[in-house]
């Protein structure tokens, strides 16, 4: 074996290393090279090879995580993780063609490197017609990695410019504020399944941003330069949400004068966000269900089905689940399309994200004028509920900014507190008494949560996410007690 022209001995990777440090092989890697750092992955079953270039890489200023076989790597790479692979091609397992294949397919815009020792014409043109960015032959000379890693860095880095601006010309994207541990998590979990493919469900009360996590996902996606197209479900009366959704030709009904492509046709190689999902009426979920798995719609009075290439991202504040008890959705859609669920949580779960908001909107709407928000005001805000969620704090921030006078906004400018968001009276727990006082002998406390927890399920009639919201704890939690106590969903 050579490595950089020279025969390749058991023995001889740590005393090449030696000489390596002290200049006395080959010229400095900095030379004539110009080197961006960046997030490689390295896969190649050959160990000491693999190790001397990591060396010259991470001597180069890159970030660089090894795999050692094709299966290793595909396990370590996730969109957004790495901005160059590197590859060999022949290694036990899966071959460096079928990683290609696959790093491809979850992020088309990653440049992979494709090396081997076993290089010929064909390999080479199959790499290419794969998506290959670059075909390196084995032994090759530092430089030349190092060189073509830095064109595939600025390559990824151009394209990662161009997406970026055509994106924000196209005013998709929303601004996300919120860095709140909950909302870190929200926004980690979207940025993960951007780059799939999948199928996703948005869950979270009105108010709470579910659409500007949909855009975030879509602008993240491959599908970021196609369109974005958003169908709020509960405000199509149901007669017409069919013809809206799939098309209709012309002549199809009364008043169809020319033919529609429908919301799913103008999604094409974008991404379909349907709003209100669980508004959707029971007949025409069928015919949802058909569009998902099968990829094709049905216009009205059409007579073919049409194939279709557009990601759904659905959202709902009700609990579908509770829906699909009462007959009032189908269970296999919700599984179809519950692939991932992201849960946004309500403002009262993370007041920590108010002050920030509440900068925000009132620095976005004062346009031009200099407000501040007083300590009192911004504890007042923070203290509040806030049942429509961030929606309703930006109509409060809005109303402070129009009532403002001076530069300092005052408690005065305000919205009063409806009557139904004052302080009431506890609901009684369990047999219908208040809450017990502490007995001398003490109590379970593990007893205690359970009554607490079947209460309100009692109160809320078995409605997970209300349950969730009276007892001031996410929905996920409340299922996690709910397994771990033992306790029927139904109680």
């Amino acid at each position: 074996m050579f490595i950089w022209g020279v025969p390749w001995h058991n023995g001889c990777y740590l005393k090449m290393q030696r000489m390596v440090a002290h200049h006395s092989i080959v010229p400095d890697i900095r030379k004539g090279v110009k080197t961006t750092p960046g997030r490689i992955l390295f896969i190649d079953d050959d160990k000491t090879g693999r190790e001397v270039a990591l060396f010259n890489l991470r001597r180069a200023g890159h970030e660089v995580t090894s795999a050692s076989d094709g299966k290793e790597g595909i396990s370590l790479f996730s969109p957004g993780t790495f901005d160059v692979v590197i590859t060999d091609v022949k290694m036990p397992g899966i071959s460096g063609i079928e990683v290609l294949r696959r790093i491809k397919k979850q992020a088309p815009e990653i440049p992979v490197l494709v090396i081997t020792a076993f290089g010929n014409v064909e390999t080479a043109v199959e790499a290419m017609k794969e998506g290959a960015y670059d075909f390196i032959g084995k032994p090759f000379h530092r430089d030349q990695l190092l060189l073509s890693v830095d064109r595939a860095l600025e390559r990824s880095r151009l394209a990662t410019e161009v997406k970026e601006l055509r994106v924000k010309a196209s005013g998709v994207e929303r601004g996300i504020v919120g860095s709140s541990s909950a909302m870190k998590r929200v926004l980690e979990i979207a940025d993960r399944v951007a780059g799939t493919d999948a199928t996703l469900l948005i869950t979270g009360e009105s108010g709470t941003g579910k659409e500007m996590i949909a855009r975030r996902i879509h602008v993240r996606s491959a599908r970021a330069e196609g369109p974005f197209v958003a169908v709020n479900c509960a405000a199509i009366p149901g007669e017409l949400l069919e013809s809206e959704l799939f098309g209709h030709a012309k002549g199809a009904f009364t008043g169809a004068v020319k033919d529609r492509l429908g919301r799913f046709r103008q999604a094409q190689g974008g991404t379909l966000f349907l709003d209100e999902i669980g508004e959707i009426p029971l007949p025409l979920q069928a015919k949802l269900l058909r569009a998902l798995q099968e990829k094709v719609v049905d216009a009205v009075g059409g007579d073919a089905p049409i194939s279709v290439d557009a990601r759904i991202v659905a959202a709902t504040n009700k609990d579908l689940q509770s829906r699909i008890r009462a007959g009032c959705f189908r269970e296999d859609l919700f599984y179809r399309l519950n692939v991932v669920e992201v849960h946004v949580p309500p403002l009262r779960e993370r007041p920590e994200d108010i002050p920030e908001l509440v900068l925000h909107f009132v620095g976005e709407l004062a346009e031009g004028r200099d407000l501040i928000v007083p300590p009192r005001v911004m504890e007042e805000l923070t203290r509040r509920p806030w049942p429509g969620n961030v929606r309703e704090l930006k109509n409060a921030c809005e109303r402070m900014v129009i009532l403002c006078h001076g530069n300092e906004v005052s408690l005065e400018d305000l919205p009063a507190l409806s009557d139904r968001l004052r302080p009431e009276k506890a609901p009684s727990l369990g047999n219908g008494g208040d809450l017990p006082s502490l007995p001398p002998e003490g109590l379970s406390l593990v007893d205690l949560e359970k009554k607490v927890i079947e209460s309100a399920l009692r109160i809320k009639n078995g409605n997970m996410t209300q349950a969730a919201a009276f007892l001031r704890i996410p929905r996920h939690v409340l299922i996690y007690r709910l397994e771990k106590y033992g306790i029927r969903r139904e109680a």
